[in-house]
């Protein structure tokens, strides 16, 4: 490959991002699903909440590397 169509760690990391944020919105649509269910099983929706949770804990990490910090 040529230097031309490399990606960069920054673009690396928005495709990434945006990976990552697909796969939030699928497990909060996932857990919504659960949860009006007629017997929604509390055990999996712990795991799905938890996981939800670290996936967002990511994205903010990656977010906050990719944004600069600008101080007023």
């Amino acid at each position: 490959m040529n230097a031309s169509s490399e990606m960069n760690s920054d673009d690396m990391a928005r495709v990434r991002l945006e990976v990552m944020r697909r796969e939030h919105r699928d497990l909060d649509e996932a857990i919504f699903a659960l949860e009006t269910s007629g017997r929604p099983d509390p055990l999996t929706l712990r795991r799905l909440k938890k996981q939800k949770l670290a996936l967002k804990d990511q994205i903010v990490r990656i977010e906050d590397n990719l944004i600069p910090d600008i101080i007023a």
